[in-house]
């Protein structure tokens, strides 16, 4: 095993898909909710299903100090019968149908699938920090002028989880702690 300079453990970097398995294996797992883990398991990630779709409706105001943080409203797009919804342009929040719950040494980094991407569409996320527990939310950009159409419960989003050098002393404690779950932030 490799080790890095300083280091006396074994080197530490993303995850197998392998481990990822053997983490929902355990208890408490580290994703629920997923659709088909034959599917969703990847050589060195997770992918994570579309389970929600919104417009912005809106401005957001992100202040100095949190207390004066103001999300955008929200105007949740239904997927027809066939599951299938034609974007325009633009921005959209999406919602994932998983439950990720991060252990404290590990952090994760989440990327747009490929054939989203060579569609002219990206997802945009923020740090799957050490602690969090939820199911997360990102944004979605079509910025292919013809639009896109995407299905409800399509693999959206590769998750990529990362070992931290040392263990986080305190795991994330902040807003979106428990969002999309019942209960606090939700």
């Amino acid at each position: 095993m490799t080790r890095h300079a300083g280091s006396t453990g074994p080197a530490r970097g993303a995850w197998s898909g392998d481990r990822i398995r053997e983490a929902i294996a355990a208890d408490p797992p580290l994703i629920e909710g997923y659709r088909d883990l034959g599917e969703q398991i990847q050589p060195n990630g997770f992918d994570l299903t579309l389970g929600q779709l919104s417009r912005l409706s809106g401005a957001g105001i992100l202040p100095a100090v949190s207390t004066g943080r103001t999300l955008p409203a929200l105007e949740p797009i239904d997927f027809p019968q066939d599951g299938l919804v034609t974007l325009a342009p633009g921005p959209y929040q999406i919602g994932f149908n998983e439950t990720v719950r991060m252990p404290i040494g590990t952090m994760a980094l989440g990327r747009a699938r490929s054939s989203l991407n060579r569609s002219g569409v990206t997802i945009h996320t923020a740090v799957w920090d050490a602690g969090y527990v939820g199911r997360s939310t990102a944004l979605l950009s079509v910025l292919n002028p013809a639009g896109f159409t995407v299905g409800l419960n399509a693999r959206v989003l590769q998750l990529i989880f990362l070992d931290l050098s040392d263990e986080a002393g305190a795991g994330y404690s902040g807003a979106y702690q428990f969002e999309g779950m019942a209960g606090p932030g939700s």
